[in-house]
């Protein structure tokens, strides 16, 4: 089946109880579906022994104590009991449509890496996941008050072992670039880069970013997420959702002719030619039926996003 890792923060007040429900999420989803939790946040070795799952508190950590992406990353694929892996943040629900959507995956003969984009929902209290309308209802709730993110934001990466061997940047997480540079590698390293979000709905859990001492400005703009924006190499190692080479929908995988839209586009902008301004009037007509916009078909670098 699956192994699924994350690092979480402390296991107190609001953020805890959207970890909880997202590890408990999880959990659910296969009998031989295997979590591994990293970090020694507090209260993480409890919920790791109330759940059952794995954990390991050791993770190299900046001057901040910051947790490395690499580290994770690499003790995982070491660990791991399964071929397939997954790394999730720890506020992200999952359901039996990404369960059925990984089966697919799992037939897939080279090495591959799956994405989808996520809906965002206020959860205040822990989910009764005893209820056995549990999904129905999370889905009635995402449907009438969730807000889809675009491609640029990512969540939850499926990927086959030895994907990420090595030579992963020193990204600390929970500040921005990692994910855009874990969709680049894949799509350097020539694998099959899936978008699953017409089958798979993720659902992130808002929560607010007092965690850091300068809140969410601190996440985005701070010391640790200019770091990591200089990991990109000035935007040249960064990707989204909408450069995946294929798209799973429910009637089978198909190519992403979108990509080669956006490849397109962002070399003739990154040329700064007058060729940008011919493409963008000769594709008019497709990029309006696509619901593609040149702000979006250009994803060069930005650090506001």
């Amino acid at each position: 089946m699956l192994t699924f890792f994350t690092t979480p923060k402390p296991f107190e007040g609001h953020i805890g109880v959207i970890q909880r429900n997202t590890l408990r999420s999880w959990t659910l989803l296969h009998p031989e579906a295997e979590v591994i939790l990293f970090g020694d946040e507090p209260g993480a070795a409890e919920v790791a022994r109330e759940l059952g799952i794995r954990h390991e508190p050791e993770v190299r950590r900046n001057e901040h104590g910051t947790k490395y992406l690499d580290c994770i990353f690499h003790r995982a694929q070491e660990m791991a009991r399964h071929d397939l892996l997954c790394y999730a943040n720890c506020d992200i629900l999952l359901m039996s449509d990404f369960c059925k959507t990984v089966e697919r995956m799992a037939s897939v003969q080279r090495p591959f890496l799956m994405i989808g984009r996520r809906w965002d929902l206020d959860v205040q209290e822990p989910w009764d996941f005893a209820r056995p309308d549990r999904e129905a209802q999370l889905r009635a709730c995402v449907l009438r008050a969730g807000r889809r993110r675009p491609a640029q934001w990512i969540d939850y990466f499926v990927f086959t072992r030895g994907l990420y061997k090595g030579g992963i940047p020193s990204f600390v997480v929970g500040r921005p670039g990692w994910d855009n540079w874990l969709v680049w590698h894949a799509r350097a390293a020539k694998a099959r880069v899936v978008d699953a979000s017409s089958v798979v709905l993720a659902v992130h859990q808002n929560h607010d970013y007092s965690y850091h001492p300068q809140g969410q400005a601190g996440v985005w703009h701070g010391q640790e997420a200019q770091r990591n924006y200089d990991l990109l190499d000035r935007g040249r190692d960064y990707a989204t959702i909408e450069n995946a080479t294929h798209r799973l929908t429910p009637h089978g995988m198909r190519r992403n002719y979108r990509h080669w839209l956006v490849l397109a586009t962002r070399r003739a902008r990154a040329a700064a030619s007058p060729a940008w301004f011919a493409l963008l009037r000769l594709t008019r007509p497709l990029r309006h039926r696509l619901g593609l916009r040149p702000e979006r078909i250009a994803p060069l670098f930005a650090k506001n996003r």
